[in-house]
Parts: structure tokens; sequence; C-alpha cells
């Protein structure tokens, strides 16, 4: 990945703005900035995108600034100019895409069939907007051009909210999820930038899926740990064995040796890992890479630390 594929990975989220007043580019970057989503697809929707595109890239410079709905080639030179760091487009339009590629500025045209997706990788490009997403199949739609396009990430757009939001968060091949539920215009109008700030935080938070998976205690060896077994099985609990615990449930684990945590460990799942321990690195939680674990590629396991009331924390994929 790039570092601005990196970024936008990592946040997960780009918010879709429509500014009918470039004055108000700055408060909404800082609104953003503390929603924990430094990021901005200004469209070409209004005469005030240009100017509002610069306004935030020279005002909230830690914000990474995009234009959208850029359909010519035209409206990517201004775009540029005024300090677009990246280009969206809602089709796939050659002269746009060889004009941002000759400015090297990174452009992600916008695909919904196998056609389109030819065309992008035939001129080199492998991220790509999905448009119009809920639309044009939705979710179900970009695993079944997952398949045969591995290498392509996508990056939906187009009638997400909240309520589809974790369906999309899933897939593995997705980059980041655009919309404008977060920055909706009357906010932007009114300049309600608490508002806009808490939006983002929730969907940064929604975006992750965490949920509640295990709890793993610590033993001190197979004897006490098949002493707790038998203490959750005579309670009616059902108890199963594996190679390094018992499982009461499937929400008890006990670890037949000590291992990670002063108390044992809560595993919580995901939608994915590397996303979420950026978003809890951020809490002040660090990785401990020699614990991940692989499946097919992708990262399945991760403990992080510290511990939470003497238990380390342990991200399971969803």
């Amino acid at each position: 990945m790039t570092d601005m594929e990196q970024q936008l990975f990592t946040t997960g989220l780009v918010p879709v703005v429509t500014i009918q007043d470039a004055g108000d580019a700055k408060g909404l970057g800082t609104a953003l900035v503390r929603g924990g989503i430094p990021v901005a697809e200004i469209t070409f929707r209004t005469p005030a995108a240009a100017d509002g595109i610069r306004t935030m890239a020279q005002e909230v410079p830690e914000v990474l600034v995009g234009a959208g709905t850029v359909i010519n080639r035209d409206l990517a030179k201004q775009a540029i100019q005024a300090g677009a760091r990246f280009i969206v487009s809602p089709g796939f339009n050659p002269r746009v895409v060889d004009y941002c590629r000759e400015q090297n500025v990174p452009v992600i045209p916008g695909i919904n069939n196998p056609g389109g997706i030819e065309a992008a990788l035939e001129a080199g490009l492998t991220t790509l907007k999905f448009f119009p997403a809920e639309a044009s199949g939705g979710a179900a739609m970009i695993k079944a051009l997952a398949a045969p396009f591995p290498q392509v990430r996508f990056m939906p757009t187009g009638g997400i909210s909240p309520k589809n939001l974790g369906d999309y968060a899933k897939i593995p091949s997705i980059l980041a999820i655009g919309g404008s539920w977060m920055v909706p215009g009357k906010a932007v109008e009114s300049r309600s930038w608490d508002e806009i700030a808490g939006l983002c935080r929730e969907a940064r938070t929604s975006l992750q899926g965490f949920s509640f998976a295990h709890l793993g205690i610590n033993s001190d060896g197979e004897q006490h740990s098949s002493s707790i077994a038998r203490f959750f099985s005579s309670l009616g609990f059902p108890v199963s064995q594996g190679a390094t615990s018992y499982f009461a449930s499937e929400f008890l684990e006990i670890m037949k040796a000590p291992y990670r945590g002063s108390h044992g460990h809560l595993a919580i799942r995901t939608h994915n890992i590397p996303r979420a321990a950026a978003f809890l690195h951020a809490l002040g939680f660090t990785t401990q890479d020699e614990t991940a674990k692989y499946k097919d590629g992708r990262l399945i396991a991760l403990y992080l630390e510290p511990e939470v009331a003497g238990f380390a924390i342990h991200l399971l994929q969803a």
C-alpha cells in the first residue's frame, strides 16, 4: 500500500462532504480531526469546492483532503491545484486517470462491474471506488467481484449508513468506506462542529464491530484447570477439552497453564484486526506481534497490551 492508501485503510472511513461556503472548511476539518477521522472527500457539486479544498488543506494540514465527483480533466486540474491529495470520480474516465497519473496524484475512479475493473487494471489501478454501492448490489456484489479480482481494493460509497456499515467492514478487500452520514449537509451549513465530531467518533467505533467473544482464565497448571472445568460442568456448562485449554460453554476458556495476562485474557471479536489495532493504538494499546496468527494470509488473532483489570486483550477476527 502507498502511504495514502495506508492512511485510508487505518482510518477506514471517508466522509463525503458537500461545502456551500469555503469558509466552513476550517471548522469542518477541525471537527473531523476531533472525531478521529482526519480524511475528507470534498465533492465538486458546488462552486465552493476548490476553495474549500484549498482552505482545508492549508488550515488543517493533518487532514488528508481529497476531491470527489471529479468528472473531467478540468476539474481534476482545479482540485490538484487547490491541494487535493487524491482524486475520486464516480466513473472511469481515461482522461481524468491519465491526467492524475501525470501529476503523480492518486486517483480512485468509480466502477460497479467486471468491465470497469478490467479497464482500471489495464490502466495500472488496483484501488477503486465501488459506486453507487447499495444500488449496485452492495456488500454481496463486492464479495462476488473480489473473487476473480483479488488484487483490487474497494472504496464503496453510495447508500451506506450505520445500519449497513458492518456488512462492508467485514470484507477483506475493503480499503475504506465512504459516506455522507458523518457530515450531514445541514450540520455543515449550521456549523454544528460538535455534532459532526460526535458522528465521526460513533462511526469510527461502529466500524470496528467489537463484540465479546470469551473470557480466558489462567490456572496454575493442568490439574488446576481440570478442577475448574469440573466445577463449571457440575453447574451444567458443556465442557470441551483442547490442546491448551478447556472451554466451559463458548464464553469461558480455562487455560491449562498460565498465559498472557495476570488473570487471563478478554477475547474480543472485530471486523478487521489490523484496523482495530490501529484504533486501539490511539487509546494506548500496543500489539504483541509474536502472538499473531494467520489463516489464508489474513490476520485472525492478536494480543495487545497493557492489561485491563489484570486481563490481556485478545483480538479475534469475526
